[in-house]
């Protein structure tokens, strides 16, 4: 662990930090020698004031399945609603859905099942980005509108070529259950021009609980992307990008599965550096993003039931674009100017009931896709730093966003065949549109002393509510809540501090908040939401203690309540107190690691109630558990590491609170009406190859 830099050094580096920030997605990096670290993450820690950074190349315990949300869960404070393997929804402080923003490489990108099949974490192959970076709270305007708990950015970097060459990074993880991923990342070329191509593979069977169940659960993923860029000069870049991705799931906890989870992205960007003493930077970006999601009863399991072969097939297209300019009127100065607006528009068709698959696959490719809810949004934004004599700097942004959402859908909650609902009343509000404008700020202080430095900021976010939320029926009237459910509005403090003594450093980040109209579904027949008000608050906390030359210990503490106001009950689908300690031996050729993972007992609940996911729904109290994991690094030469790991070493049989219940599925004696439990003991080794 390396150690945190001294007061006078830290107020440079916050100063150079956030004015980097301030300027958009990073484009430009550091030139750091391309090399592999000999440790093994098992969890992230803060050293910036509300973030968090960490290198998705590393490697992690426990192994995160390969998508974005399971990834995330190995930084404290973020949990996951399990459904199996992968493509479970990211929750962080007890928050989740469209409160959470998902930035690829500055891109909003939203999934497209109305079960959250496909959260917008299902598309993130988090190997093939080169950082990941967590904003935590209503604490930035810069990146979307109305994500009140948070950010999480995946990023790549694009730098000038020193000189003329090439790079690769590449690796192979093998492990229980049939685990396989490859990855593979090439970038070759000028100082001028350069070329990026990268793709990654990664497959799973079934896996068993600790009590030898198997959990319908295998997927297969693949993913690949290339840019080309041109850098006529070390302050300027202009990138075209393009990605596809496609893959399939098994899921525990639902009718379907997912048998195709297809993305297109095409993305061009720019960015201008130090154009004069005043304009320190412009830079702009525009994307196109179409997600084409199949989910059926019969590709990935053996039967139907009944033998009632049924397919549906949402798909999403996203097209955005943002700019803006970064200024310094003076060295003490950053303040940065922008504007960004995407259209979303969702689309379906669906086959119920058929005689066979193939009879539903062709029933559902003949159909034309009918569109169901489109958004628009445009939105303008600045935010500034000021950095005084003595190091403290004043942080602070505003934004105002004009939103618009069209109803198009002939039932509530249900589905439609040729114009008719099945099972589900007529849609009162098809054809209505909802605008709204609001607006988002915050204002935060930065102090430095000599333990470190501290903060506190005030935010304040509105959300317009989202498609999944728009969804179901109205609470009083039982048919559409597109026009009633009204925007949230979050107003949070966050205090914190990033800390150094000695061999000693950590953090602590605590929030307070209240919710005015926070959206609450409701998941017993006939699923409906309303708004209520509500109160949250939490903490995240780490410490690390280097206690000898090659060894050190890390302990990580994460806590998240949820109060429901109007009702006087806690608030659902809050995670429990968590715990992680770990011991770390590394002397830079050889690394050991332990990681004890306690989670305890949640007694507050709210049954029947949650989130979008569907059915996602406190089911009752859940029980604490205790997992051990072991981690081993080699690093032979320079550019090669070897690292292996067994997680859940006692084979523990448990689930997690907010994992959700299992399905009746043929084949399948896991019980249906309680949690997801998670993998047993397994086994797992890691080859990566860094050449350059």
């Amino acid at each position: 662990m390396k150690s945190l830099p001294s007061p006078s050094r830290l107020a440079l580096a916050l100063y150079a930090m956030q004015a980097g920030m301030l300027a958009s997605p990073a484009v430009f990096a550091a030139d750091t020698e391309n090399a592999l670290g000999a440790v093994v993450v098992t969890a992230p820690t803060s050293t910036e004031p509300l973030t968090v950074v960490t290198d998705p190349k590393a490697p992690r315990q426990p192994i995160p399945a390969h998508d974005g949300a399971d990834f995330l869960k190995s930084i404290p404070g973020f949990s996951v609603i399990r459904k199996g393997a992968t493509d479970g929804d990211p929750v962080f402080r007890g928050m989740a859905g469209s409160r959470l923003g998902i930035f690829l490489d500055g891109q909003e990108i939203y999934g497209g099942c109305g079960g959250r099949m496909d959260p917008p974490t299902a598309y993130v192959y988090p190997e093939s980005y080169d950082r990941v970076t967590v904003l935590k709270g209503p604490q930035t305007v810069l990146y979307g509108a109305g994500f009140s708990t948070g950010a999480v950015l995946f990023e790549r970097d694009l730098r000038p070529l020193k000189e003329t060459g090439w790079s690769l990074n590449g690796s192979l993880t093998v492990g229980s259950f049939g685990r396989n991923d490859q990855v593979i990342d090439v970038k070759g070329g000028t100082p001028q021009f350069q070329v990026r191509a990268g793709a990654t593979y990664v497959d799973s069977n079934d896996y068993e609980d600790g009590d030898g169940t198997r959990i319908h659960s295998h997927y297969r993923r693949w993913n690949t992307q290339a840019a080309l860029a041109w850098t006529p000069d070390e302050h300027t870049a202009l990138e075209l990008s393009a990605a596809r991705s496609d893959g399939k799931a098994a899921y525990a906890d639902r009718g379907m599965d997912g048998s195709r989870f297809a993305r297109d992205n095409v993305a061009l960007k720019f960015e201008k550096r130090e154009l004069s003493p005043l304009v320190q930077k412009i830079w702009a970006q525009a994307y196109y993003n179409y997600v084409d999601h199949v989910m059926d009863n019969y590709s990935l399991r053996d039967q139907p039931l009944a033998n009632r072969f049924s397919a549906m097939n949402p798909d999403r297209i996203t097209v955005g674009a943002r700019a803006g300019i970064t200024l310094t009127p003076g060295e003490a100065w950053s303040v940065t100017l922008g504007a960004d607006t995407k259209r979303d528009t969702h689309r379906g068709r669906n086959v119920m009931n058929a005689s066979s698959s193939d009879a539903a696959k062709a029933a559902f490719r003949d159909q034309p896709y009918e569109e169901d809810m489109s958004f628009r949004q445009f939105g303008v934004f600045g935010e500034m730093a000021y950095t005084m004599a003595d190091g403290d700097r004043v942080v602070g942004g505003l934004r105002v966003d004009r939103h618009a959402a069209k109803d198009s859908r002939h039932c509530v909650n249900g589905m439609s065949m040729n114009g008719m609902c099945m099972m589900a009343p007529m849609n009162q509000t098809r054809g209505k549109t909802d605008r709204d404008t609001l607006s988002s700020g915050f204002l935060r202080y930065e102090g430095l002393s000599e333990l470190g430095n501290w903060y506190v900021g005030l935010g304040h976010a509105e959300r317009f509510p989202d498609y999944w939320e728009r969804l179901l029926r109205d609470e009083d009237t039982l048919n559409s809540a597109f026009l009633s459910i009204e925007p949230e509005k979050t107003t949070q403090l966050d205090v914190g501090m990033n800390w150094q003594h000695g061999a000693w450093n950590g953090s602590v980040s605590a929030y307070y908040g209240k919710v005015q109209d926070y959206i609450l579904l409701k998941w017993v027949a006939p699923a409906r939401v309303r708004n209520v008000d509500a109160t949250i608050y939490g903490l995240e906390a780490d410490a690390s203690w280097r206690f000898a030359r090659n060894w050190s210990t890390t302990a990580t503490l994460a806590w998240a309540q949820g109060a429901n106001d109007t009702d006087g009950k806690a608030l659902a689908q809050q995670p429990p107190l968590e715990g992680r300690l770990s011991l770390d031996y590394d002397d830079g050729s050889f690394s050991y690691g332990a990681l004890l993972r306690v989670v305890a007992a949640q007694n507050r609940v709210d049954i029947g109630s949650g989130n979008i996911v569907s059915n996602g729904q406190d089911i009752g109290k859940s029980s604490g558990f205790g997992v051990l994991s072991l981690n081993a690094g080699w690093r032979p030469k320079k550019g090669v590491l070897l690292t292996a790991g067994i997680d859940n070493v006692f084979d523990r049989s448990y689930a997690e609170h907010l994992s959700r219940t299992g399905a009746s599925l043929p084949g399948f004696v896991f019980p249906a009406d309680t949690r997801i439990n998670e993998p047993g003991r397994n086994a797992w080794l890691k080859l990566q190859v860094a050449l350059d």
